[in-house]
């Protein structure tokens, strides 16, 4: 019978953005680090914690001293532990500069899809993009460039 049946039509994402990266935990709310940023994790020692001549608290880490840049400070974060021998540092590195990240825990790798925030709502600085997580919940991933600007900013301010 001609002109009887069903019509559909299928509307596919012209691209798809996956993205190789490690989960974070700040308090309750889990972050995505691009994997090809990550240098090294460790949790230091008192010894590595250093501050020099006022300057925001430094860690030693291979003979090279980092600043440390605090999630949950930069995002105004609730919850979550303060104190750096009970966290996780990431070292970091774009464009030649490194920093290290204080979060709570390291939760694991993934590959995530990745939404624009942009499109969706607005730009958030420090926020590239977000995915949806295996149990539901929503990831944020994180600009780790803006992340490197604002510890270089937050460095030449305390000098």
């Amino acid at each position: 019978m001609t002109g009887v049946g069903t019509r559909m039509t299928v509307r596919l994402p012209l691209t798809l953005a996956i993205l190789d990266g490690m989960s974070v935990a700040v308090g309750d709310e889990t972050y995505i680090i691009p994997l090809n940023y990550v240098v090294e994790s460790l949790q230091p020692a008192a010894d590595m914690i250093k501050s020099i001549g006022g300057m925001p608290r430094l860690v030693q880490v291979r003979n090279e001293f980092l600043n440390i840049l605090t999630l949950r400070d930069a995002f105004g974060l609730a919850g979550g532990t303060t104190d750096l021998e009970r966290g996780i540092l990431v070292v970091l590195e774009s464009d030649g500069d490194k920093i290290a990240l204080f979060v709570d825990a390291l939760v694991g790798q993934h590959q995530v899809v990745i939404k624009s925030l942009e499109a969706n709502y607005r730009k958030v600085v420090g926020i590239s993009g977000a995915t949806i997580m295996g149990d539901g919940h929503v990831g944020l991933i994180l600009d780790v460039q803006a992340l490197v600007e604002t510890a270089r900013v937050g460095m030449a301010v305390a000098a």
